[in-house]
């Protein structure tokens, strides 16, 4: 099995840690201040339930924002002064986030980090793309988005433990600390990995000739939109959990096991995903994922309606579901950038916006359905799953389980 490609200098697997923890930077972000929604609510004065979500939702669109500069700035003058600025960008966003007075101050600092962190998934993406494609980009990938998926297992317990000692401010800072120690290890340790003579000017003729090609390529854009239903599955999940798991099966105090058990699905999904993809191919299992997801939302829905939901069937349930939706990531991702791997940055940062915005979009709709049961999100998956396939049946031009590009 091929090796993972790291830049000079840096040992293969210090490499996909690295990764790892840029994107955890992200997932620290999004799930380590859920067990705090309700004490923020309190403290700041949040009288609908469902307006909490807004601290998860408001982030993600920034997120997503973010990603259409960080592209054409990547290409332009390396992943290194980009990653570095906008890690230093997120350590001050934390900052303000903690010392936030109201919710809509709040909100704005969570806005900021967004915007900041959105350089961490499109620099990952692009940093393994510089030396590596198709499955091998896959598998890269996938490792890294195993080590990744740990993160959302520990978050809620972590966040769970700074409630212990402090009020929920410390969790702001404990993501500042977390972003420092990922600035500290790229000023240390990661070289750049664009060499000088790939960069590309930023001027209009540029940009446009990339964002066209990005958006015009079928599989680039296809993908990435395939790509935006699966991780909005994602976002619902993570924006109701809390009202799931406390307010409607009354498990408060097992929220942050609960919670691990459907993340630690995707984590488990990523790990088999990166020990079969080089055999398999990205569009087999993908493929199988989203038919699976399809299946998996139907009996879930029919236990809804016949009125035979409790916590052990959703759990069930939800995490096969992650797991699926763990299939599907890192295949989507690889097969987007395929195409488009000469102009990585910018291609990154385009598709990141697409699949991003269409995840809020897929995530904030779904999430802010609920309404006391698990209806919304079984209804939700469904759609998910039924959007995807119809995508990936139109990508491939009517042919399913086909390699019809390259190895992929």
């Amino acid at each position: 099995m091929t090796a993972h490609p790291a830049p000079s200098g840096m040992h293969p697997r210090e490499f996909v840690a690295f990764i790892a923890a840029v994107m955890a930077v992200n997932a620290l972000g999004v799930d380590l201040m859920l067990p705090a929604l309700a004490d923020i609510g309190r403290e700041l004065r949040v009288v609908e339930a469902n307006h909490r979500q807004w601290v998860v939702t408001v982030y993600m669109l920034g997120f997503a924002t973010g990603q259409l500069v960080y592209g054409p700035l990547a290409d332009r003058f390396g992943r290194r002064p980009v990653l570095i600025g906008t890690l230093a960008g997120f350590v001050a966003a934390s900052i303000f986030a903690a010392s936030a007075a109201t919710f809509a101050a709040l909100l704005g600092a969570r806005l900021l980090q967004g915007l900041m962190s959105a350089s961490t998934r499109v620099l990952a993406v692009a940093i393994v793309r510089d030396g590596a494609s198709g499955r091998q980009m896959a598998r890269t990938m996938s490792v890294a988005q195993m080590i990744f998926f740990i993160v959302p297992i520990l978050a809620p317990t972590l966040g769970q433990a700074l409630l212990a000692f402090g009020p929920w401010r410390f969790i702001f800072y404990a993501l500042g600390g977390f972003a420092s120690i990922v600035l500290a290890w790229t000023l240390v340790r990661v070289p750049e990995t664009l060499p000088v003579a790939r960069r590309r000017p930023i001027s209009l003729a540029t940009l446009r000739q990339s964002y066209g090609l990005t958006l015009t390529n079928r599989y680039s854009i296809g993908y990435a939109v395939a790509a935006s239903m699966t991780f909005g599955g994602i976002i619902a999940f993570v924006s109701s959990a809390q009202q799931i798991f406390v307010d409607e099966f009354g498990a408060g105090d097992r929220f942050t096991l609960l919670f691990a058990i459907c993340a630690g699905a995707m984590g488990l999904a990523s790990f088999a995903n990166s020990r079969l993809v080089e055999r398999l191919g990205t569009r087999l299992i993908s493929q199988s994922a989203v038919l699976a997801l399809i299946a998996l939302s139907v009996v879930h829905l029919a236990i809804i309606l016949a009125g035979r939901e409790t916590l052990a069937s959703y759990i069930v349930f939800q995490a096969l579901s992650m797991t699926c939706i763990g299939l599907c990531g890192s295949n989507f991702g690889a097969m987007a950038m395929e195409p488009v791997g000469h102009i990585a940055g910018t291609a990154s940062s385009v598709q990141g916006f697409v699949t991003s915005i269409g995840a809020v979009l897929v995530g904030s709709a779904i999430g802010q359905s609920y309404a006391g049961t698990t209806l919304p999100l079984a209804i939700g998956y469904l759609g998910i799953g039924i959007g995807a396939l119809v995508l990936v049946y139109v990508i491939e031009g009517g042919q399913l389980f086909r390699a019809r590009m390259g190895p992929a």
